[in-house]
C-alpha cells in the first residue's frame, strides 16, 4: 500500500475543495485532492452551471411572450432538446477549470476514488494511505429525499438527475418551495409544461414576506399552480401527491426540492473523532472540526450552502493551516439570490431579524424601482430596495427586482466593510441604471436629516451672513 505525506490532504473536489486545493499548490503546500464523484462537484454539475443556463433560456422564452413598449408579445418556438444542449455546453466550457488536468498541472496529487478515516490522522484511498500535516472536508451535500410514505416505490427528479431530461415534462410536480423549487416551477414553465409547486409553509419562508409576494404574483401571473400551506402526507405512481386535505396531485414527472443533506457518511467520521449532526460536520468559529487537524468546509459543514460561501470557507482555511493566521467566521455579510425572473437578494437581516434584534433603534429605508428612472424607461418597475439601518450603519439589505442579484454588491460591501451610510453617499453610479437604487436608498436616509431638521436651516441662514 502506498503512503503520501502531503502538507494537506483535501477530501471533495467540489468548489471548496478545488478552491482549497489550488490555493495552497500555488503557495507551495504539498496537496492531494481525493474525489470518487465527477470533478467541479454539484455546483458545476448539477447545480449553479446547469440551472443557470436553463434559466436563461427560460428568460429568452419570456422575453418573447412577453414583447415591450410597442412591440406584440408572441408564443415563443421552443426546442427543448436544444435548451437541455445549451445546459450541457455551458458545463462543458466551465469544466476544463476544475479539471484533473489543470489541477495536476498545479502540481497537486489527484486521486479518484473515496476516502476514509482510518485513525485520527489516517486516510484510506483504495490502495493508498494518506497521513497528512492538515486535512480539509469538502464533501458538499446530496438532495434531501423526505420520508414520505410511497416515495421509495416512485421514479422522481432531484437536481442530480433534473438536467438529464430529453423532453419537457407535460407536467412537473415539484415538492418543495424553495429557492430550487420556485426557481425550477418558473423556469419549466416558461418552457412549456404545466406546472404544480406544493410547500408545508410559505414560499421561500426565510425571505421578506413583501418580496415573496412579488415573486407568488409572478409564478402565478406565468401560470404556476402554487400551493401553500399544504401537507403532503403520501406519494403514489403517476406520480401523484396526496394532500392532508384528501385532494389528489398528479403530474408527468415529480421534482423533489426538498432542501439538502450532509455528504459525508462515507468518510467513517467516528475512526478521526470528528462529530457530526443530520446538519453537517461540527466545526468551531474558524472551521476546525472536533480533530483539530481537521478542517471542514462547505455545504459539509452545515452552513449556509451557496458556491460563494465554499469559496470564502476556503480562503479562510488556507490562511489558517498555512500561515497559522486568525481566520473567525463571519455570516453577517454573505448574499444570497433567489434567480426567479424578479431576482430576490438578501444580505445581512432581514426587516423582521433586524426588529427582533434591534428594536426601535433600527430604521428602515425603502425605496421602490417604480421611481428608478432606468426602470421606467424599461416598463419594467417591480420591486424595491429595503435597506435596514442601526446607529447609522446598513445591518441588511433586500432587494428584488431584475438583477438584484448583482445589485446587492454595494451593500455586501457595506456589510463586509463595516462601512456607514456616510460612506456609501460617496459612491457614485453612472445614469441611467437600476443600480441608482443604491444612491436613493441612501438618499431618502438622509433626506430627513438634512431638509426637515429646523437647526440645519438655521445653520445655513447664518452661515450665509459670513460668506463673501
Amino acid at each position: 500500500m502506498t503512503l503520501l505525506t502531503p502538507d494537506l490532504c483535501v477530501i471533495g473536489a467540489g468548489s471548496a475543495g478545488l478552491s482549497v486545493a489550488a490555493g495552497a499548490a500555488q503557495l507551495g503546500a504539498s496537496v492531494v485532492l481525493v474525489e470518487g464523484g465527477e470533478m467541479g462537484g454539484d455546483c458545476l454539475n448539477h447545480g449553479c452551471v446547469p440551472s443557470k443556463a436553463l434559466i436563461a433560456a427560460a428568460h429568452a422564452a419570456q422575453a418573447v411572450r412577453r414583447g415591450g413598449p410597442g412591440v406584440a408579445g408572441q408564443d415563443p418556438q421552443i426546442d427543448f432538446a436544444d435548451v437541455m444542449a445549451h445546459v450541457r455546453q455551458s458545463i462543458a466550457t466551465i469544466a476544463p477549470h476544475d479539471s484533473e488536468a489543470r489541477f495536476t498541472g498545479l502540481g497537486v496529487t489527484v486521486i479518484r476514488d473515496w476516502a476514509r478515516f482510518t485513525g485520527p490522522r489516517e486516510i484510506t484511498v483504495g490502495t493508498t494511505r494518506i497521513r497528512a500535516r492538515r486535512v480539509v472536508l469538502a464533501t458538499g451535500s446530496r438532495p434531501r429525499i423526505p420520508d414520505l410514505p410511497g416515495l421509495s416505490g416512485i421514479p422522481c427528479l432531484t437536481n442530480e438527475t433534473l438536467f438529464d431530461l430529453t423532453e419537457c415534462p407535460a407536467h412537473l410536480l415539484i415538492l418543495g418551495g424553495g429557492p430550487i423549487g420556485c426557481e425550477m416551477a418558473q423556469a419549466f414553465r416558461r418552457l412549456g409544461a404545466e406546472v404544480t409547486l406544493v410547500q408545508s409553509r410559505s414560499i421561500l419562508p426565510r425571505e421578506d414576506p413583501a418580496a415573496v409576494a412579488l415573486i407568488r404574483a409572478e409564478l402565478v401571473a406565468e401560470g404556476v399552480l402554487v400551493i401553500e400551506g399544504a401537507k403532503v402526507i403520501r406519494a403514489a405512481p403517476g406520480p401523484s401527491l396526496t394532500l392532508e386535505t384528501g385532494e389528489t396531485l398528479t403530474g408527468s414527472h415529480l421534482l423533489i426540492a426538498a432542501g439538502r443533506a450532509p455528504a459525508h457518511d462515507r468518510l467513517s467520521l467516528a475512526a478521526a473523532g470528528i462529530a457530526a449532526t443530520a446538519k453537517g460536520i461540527t466545526t468551531d468559529r474558524h472551521l476546525r472540526t472536533t480533530n483539530r487537524k481537521v478542517f471542514a468546509i462547505g455545504d459539509a459543514a452545515g452552513r449556509e450552502q451557496f458556491t460563494h460561501v465554499a469559496g470564502y470557507h476556503a480562503g479562510l482555511v488556507v490562511r489558517r493551516a498555512l500561515f497559522g493566521l486568525p481566520a473567525p467566521l463571519r455570516a453577517d455579510h454573505i448574499p444570497r439570490v433567489t434567480y426567479t425572473g424578479l431576482e430576490l437578494a438578501q444580505v445581512g437581516l432581514t426587516e423582521a431579524e433586524a426588529r427582533s434584534k434591534h428594536g426601535k433603534a433600527m430604521e428602515v429605508v425603502d425605496v421602490p424601482f417604480a421611481k428608478n428612472d432606468r426602470a421606467v424607461t424599461e416598463a419594467q418597475t417591480a420591486g424595491f430596495l429595503k435597506v435596514m439601518v442601526h446607529k447609522g450603519r446598513p445591518i441588511g439589505a433586500t432587494l428584488i427586482g431584475p438583477g438584484a442579484g448583482d445589485l446587492i454588491t454595494p451593500w455586501s460591501l457595506g456589510l463586509a466593510a463595516r462601512l456607514k451610510m456616510s460612506a456609501i453617499s460617496g459612491l457614485i453610479t453612472a445614469y441611467p441604471t437600476r443600480s441608482d437604487i443604491t444612491k436613493a436608498a441612501v438618499s431618502a436616509y438622509y433626506s430627513p436629516r438634512l431638509f426637515g431638521n429646523p437647526w440645519v436651516k438655521r445653520m445655513v441662514s447664518a452661515v450665509q451672513h459670513f460668506l463673501p
